[in-house]
């Protein structure tokens, strides 16, 4: 029978660079655990690396949030955005998507992006070398940087940032009402909508065109569909990569000694961009999956129409796959995390992300060797555990 060990879910950090303890209690104890979810929803939560690998590609484990027991996280949860929507499909009506958006996300595709992306990042520490520090990491790189990046891409004029940056805010705010999250995805949506409508009358040489041209021209994606397919990449294409930023400057300015390691060996800058990624992975929510039928995970009976969480982080810290896992270590050989996700949905952009980071730490080190935080580590603010996203709201820095 699968136990219940956890007080609560989810649980809060003690320390911006770990998991929760409870977390890796649970995974050494019991690693496939019920647990009471704070919207007062029963689930099974899965925390060992091979459990989540396995489960993230099994098929009777449905990401569909219209499926009854799926495992909402919080109590008079409201219709998700991405209810309906290729995030939260299976099966073909999932990789009709995918395969619809796969040609611009090959590893030749981004690497054509690099010398783009390297002038992009230039602008963004002229400027900072520009002003006399200390000044907000967060709101002079992390976020230009992606945001630029993926507007060129998709072909949304940067000049309209505002438009998404703002109201993805209030997306993902977990202090947002329903209506204020209603209210903020309506106005990315008309903005892209108006976007779509002015591809289609004069096409240029982005995503976005493409997919009106190829796309919704055949007739073989409806309008609302496209639209919203290019609201999930501009969103998603933004905040979760300068999430990363922001979170992985943090680590690397108190992780001085592994810093210094990697200005010395800038070979080490492929592994070390992974093994950021695994061990500040930034999901803070866990996969949400329910089961269609009758499943084993880890040696234990999940039933069907039982919610089951999937915790992505504490599965990048399991010794039986990184050993010494809380450890920081750039010549680990990390490609085979978790942070992307797993299985079908994993995720697409991440080519792209991994790309933007190294280009982000690689020039911003260089060019500031000294950078330093302007403020004590426990001054930096962070996000609460109920956001998605793990990260820093702000990073003050000095050199």
């Amino acid at each position: 029978m699968i136990q219940r060990i956890l007080p609560e879910f989810p649980a809060q950090r003690r320390c911006p660079f770990h998991p929760p303890d409870e977390y890796a209690q649970a995974q050494r104890e019991q690693p496939v655990c019920r647990i009471r979810l704070a919207s007062g929803r029963d689930a099974v939560l899965v925390t060992r690396y091979d459990d989540v690998r396995a489960a993230l590609e099994d098929e009777r484990l449905s990401a569909d949030e219209t499926v009854p027991g799926y495992p909402f996280l919080y109590e008079g949860a409201f219709e998700s955005p991405l209810k309906g929507t290729f995030m939260r499909m299976d099966g073909e009506p999932h990789l009709r998507v995918r395969r619809m958006l796969a040609k611009d996300f090959t590893v030749k595709r981004i690497e054509g992006l690099r010398t783009h992306l390297e002038a992009i990042v230039d602008d963004c520490l002229t400027a900072m070398a520009g002003r006399r520090p200390p000044l907000d990491l967060v709101q002079e790189l992390a976020f230009p940087v992606p945001s630029r990046t993926i507007c060129h891409l998709l072909g949304v004029p940067y000049r309209d940032r505002d438009v998404f940056e703002r109201n993805t805010r209030a997306m993902i705010n977990h202090r947002s009402t329903r209506e204020e999250v209603q209210t903020a995805v309506a106005a990315v949506y008309g903005y892209l909508d108006s976007l779509v409508a002015a591809k289609q009358a004069a096409p240029d040489d982005d995503l976005i065109s493409r997919l009106v041209q190829e796309e919704l021209a055949t007739g073989r994606v409806e309008r609302h569909e496209l639209v919203t397919i290019v609201l999930i990449l501009l969103v998603g294409g933004h905040e979760t990569t300068a999430t990363m930023i922001g979170l992985g400057t943090f680590a690397l300015l108190e992780h001085r000694a592994r810093l210094d390691e990697l200005l010395r060996e800038q070979a080490l800058w492929g592994r070390a961009i992974d093994e950021l990624l695994r061990h500040q992975t930034i999901a803070q929510s866990p996969m949400q999956r329910v089961a269609l039928s009758d499943l084993e995970i880890g040696g234990e009976r999940i039933r069907a129409g039982e919610g089951v969480v999937l915790d992505l982080a504490i599965a990048n810290r399991d010794p039986a796959a990184f050993p010494d896992p809380d450890r920081l270590d750039f010549h680990r050989n990390a490609r085979g995390h978790l942070a992307f996700s797993y299985g079908p949905h994993q995720c697409l952009g991440q080519t792209l992300a991994r790309l933007e980071l190294e280009v982000v730490f690689r020039g911003l080190f260089a060019r500031f060797p000294t950078l330093a935080l302007a403020v004590p580590r426990d001054e930096v603010p962070v996000r609460p555990h109920n956001v998605g996203l793990f990260g820093v709201e702000a990073l003050p820095v000095t050199w």
